[in-house]
């Protein structure tokens, strides 16, 4: 049987492997540099969607009883039928699959209020966005 000699000098040196992790965290660097604008827009547009699904609920509820939810009743009303006056007499739900109130990219609660203020024919219905205060321009909301 013939024996394999094998090198000492196979394989990579520390400094070899040390080169590599670093240029590897460097394009690791410039693609976060590069996606991070993408990824603010991203939770922008997740919200707009989130949103929507939640107006096209709400459309829902309103055929099938009449009136939309109140402020108190909120987006519960949703997920399980209202105790509160005005008491659904025809709730079908629940409007939402899966029957869940998701909160907002940020981590934020929706806020729904009827009557609402920018809508005065129908209900606000938004998120507080990424600063987390109520009221300013970075708002993401059913009136935009």
């Amino acid at each position: 049987m013939k024996r394999i000699k094998r090198n000492a000098q196979a394989g990579f040196t520390l400094l070899e492997i040390l080169l590599v992790v670093i240029i590897i965290g460097l394009l690791v660097g410039v693609a976060v540099v590069k996606v991070g604008p993408f990824s603010a827009e991203a939770r922008k547009v997740t919200t707009r969607d989130q949103i929507h699904s939640y107006c096209t609920a709400i459309q829902l509820y309103e055929m099938h009883n009449g009136n939309y939810p109140t402020t108190e009743q909120g987006l519960q009303a949703l997920i399980a039928a209202p105790t509160t006056a005005p008491v659904p007499n025809n709730w079908k739900g629940p409007y939402l699959d899966p029957a869940v109130i998701r909160k907002d990219p940020w981590g934020h609660d929706y806020i729904y209020r009827y009557p609402g203020a920018k809508n005065p024919n129908g209900y606000d219905l938004y998120s507080v966005g990424p600063n987390g205060t109520d009221g300013d321009e970075d708002d993401i909301g059913n009136w935009q």
